[in-house]
């Protein structure tokens, strides 16, 4: 499957603290905590708690939460299907990252180790 220009551009307007309601619930429903939630989008993206909560205070849209995010240089291990696509096979940057933070999200979810969604050897 290859994802459009127009996947891109709505993917990258669409806001990131709507969003992160559907993450948690996601994943306390699998058992799962907030503060792993927190300690998975932390490891991919850099932002602690305290700034997850401004951009979501902010409404920050997926485009703007990945630029101001370091990404983890160890996001390209993350590889897998998401939503239908291949992670490691999207071209588009920012399609490609909140893909990742999908994937990380969906391992947490599925009970995955911490070790292994964090991609330590």
């Amino acid at each position: 499957m290859k994802v459009t220009p127009e996947q891109d551009a709505r993917i990258a307007k669409m806001s990131f603290a709507k969003t992160y309601p559907y993450y948690l619930k996601k994943v306390v429903t699998k058992g799962r905590t907030e503060a792993e939630l927190h300690q998975v989008i932390e490891w991919l993206t850099g932002f602690n708690t305290k700034k997850l909560e401004a951009l979501i205070a902010e409404n920050a849209s997926f485009e703007t939460f990945f630029n101001k995010a370091t990404l983890n240089p160890n996001a390209t291990l993350i590889k897998g299907l998401i939503c239908g696509y291949r992670v490691e096979e999207i071209e588009f940057p920012l399609t490609r990252q909140v893909r990742y933070l999908d994937k990380i999200i969906d391992e947490l979810a599925k009970g995955k180790s911490m070790d292994k969604i964090l991609r330590k050897p």
